[in-house]
């Protein structure tokens, strides 16, 4: 009786993969749930992957902005206080003519009574 179970079960084989008579066989049939579950988790990986690599593009191209920036940023400041020196500021006085002199007697401190 055991040799019937045994000669009943089809040795799968080229020719039933070929043919498709595997996805009719019911140890076939009780994996397509796993198979699906494969599938979609090797879906969410790759967009994953995709996702990510997107976030790293997009943070490559903000720090490269966020040097251009800084390094303006520099220039900038650096320009701003050599302008703002005493020197500076007398020769840009003088060569707009307007007349202003530079104070020779130091500034006094008031004092004011309060009554």
């Amino acid at each position: 009786m055991e040799e019937k179970v045994k000669n009943n079960r089809k040795r799968g084989g080229m020719k039933s993969f070929i043919g498709g008579t595997v996805l009719t066989d019911e140890r076939v049939t009780r994996q397509i749930p796993f198979l699906f579950f494969l599938a979609a988790l090797g879906i969410m990986l790759i967009t994953n992957r995709n996702w990510s690599e997107r976030t790293i593009r997009q943070i490559e191209v903000l720090q490269d902005t966020l040097d251009e920036l800084r390094s303006e940023s520099i220039t900038l400041s650096a320009k701003l206080m050599d302008a703002s020196r005493p020197s500076e500021v007398f020769k840009k006085v003088e060569n707009a003519g307007i007349g202003l002199k530079e104070p020779v007697t130091p500034p006094k401190k008031l004092i004011v009574k309060k009554e």
